[in-house]
């Protein structure tokens, strides 16, 4: 590669991390939402939370092309780990965040090898195992995980010694949202580097990608283990702002609903996870309100309609709709 193309290549790295008016706004607005809506402190620290935890799934799935159906495991396995550090004594909630995510990382790490074998039916099956092969472990360990009655008796420490967890989740929220931040700038700046760039060629074309000389089964093997960290500590975020731990954090439907998530708010995007979590667990929040008993027939039409109609389509109207205004105003 001569002097031209390197400066070329340099080029359009820097555009890619360039940050957009768009952006700008949508963390602007996240931050105001902390002092807009003091009655909804509970489900936005949601939201954060299983944002994270979609943008964990977006790395696998959405970069890497590595389909997952038991993304859970990872998320719970966070959970309980960040929720027995607790009620061991060590309440910190950043060391906590910490151990969560290291030990998360090399339990994606040593299931990668797994996964990574076979066509995507097989990840499918052997990341869905994983999930209930831990589900079934924290159920018969209730002598440590506390089984069907969860893990009780965890109590966390202020954070950074000043700011202590309330009930109504404002210290929470506050908390999950940093982190999440914090953890998607530096997601953006990894797929955004030549490391991102190969993970996605991967993606596309994993031979071509091989006959280049890119280690294929390495690239995949450190996006599952990253996915599985922030899966890990969005997993703690949820044990540490709630205090509690429940066999609900490895079931299959919360592989499930990230994957709705995911599909909501787009595939191989990074602010697809976060703006697909905030739309699920509105719908989720104001339809359980109206139809509590049928909410989940509405999300999944709404789901019917993604693919039958497509995002474009349906997202897509307001947008086209201003453009035709603001050229007959111009």
């Amino acid at each position: 590669m001569n002097a031209a193309h390197r400066a070329s290549a340099a080029a359009a790295l820097a555009a890619a991390t360039r940050w957009r008016p768009a952006e700008f706004v949508f963390w602007a607005a996240a931050a105001a939402s902390w002092f807009l809506l003091p009655d909804q402190y509970l489900l936005l620290n949601e939201v954060a939370i299983f944002g994270l935890f979609a943008l964990s799934l977006d790395l696998a799935l959405g970069y890497g092309g590595i389909v997952s159906l038991g993304h859970a495991a990872f998320f719970g396995f966070g959970a309980y780990l960040a929720g027995l550090l607790a009620k061991w004594g060590i309440g910190d909630p950043l060391l906590g965040l910490a151990a969560a995510g290291v030990a998360s990382m090399l339990l994606g790490f040593a299931t990668s090898f797994l996964v990574l074998r076979g066509s995507d039916l097989t990840r499918i099956m052997v990341t869905l195992s994983v999930s209930l092969v831990l589900f079934e472990v924290a159920n018969r360990l209730t002598w440590l995980t506390g089984g069907a009655d969860g893990l009780q008796g965890v109590v966390m420490a202020p954070i950074l010694g000043r700011f202590e967890f309330d009930m109504f989740g404002r210290v929470g929220y506050a908390y999950s949202l940093s982190v999440l931040f914090v953890l998607f700038l530096i997601a953006r700046r990894i797929m955004s580097s030549p490391f991102g760039l190969s993970v996605r060629a991967v993606k596309g074309n994993a031979l071509r990608t091989a006959a280049i000389g890119i280690p294929v089964t390495g690239r995949l093997v450190a996006i599952y283990t990253l996915a599985a960290a922030y899966a890990g500590i969005a997993g703690a975020l949820l044990a540490q702002s709630t205090q509690f731990v429940s066999l609900d954090v490895l079931a299959f439907h919360r592989s499930a609903d990230v994957l709705l998530m995911l599909v909501i708010g787009g595939v191989g995007y990074l602010y697809g996870g976060i703006v697909g979590a905030l739309l699920f667990k509105v719908m989720q929040d104001w339809l359980s309100g109206l139809t509590p008993q049928y909410w989940q027939f509405w999300i999944g039409l709404l789901l019917v309609l993604l693919v039958v109609v497509g995002r474009e389509r349906i997202f897509g109207w307001p947008l086209a709709l201003w453009r035709r205004v603001a050229g007959r105003r111009a």
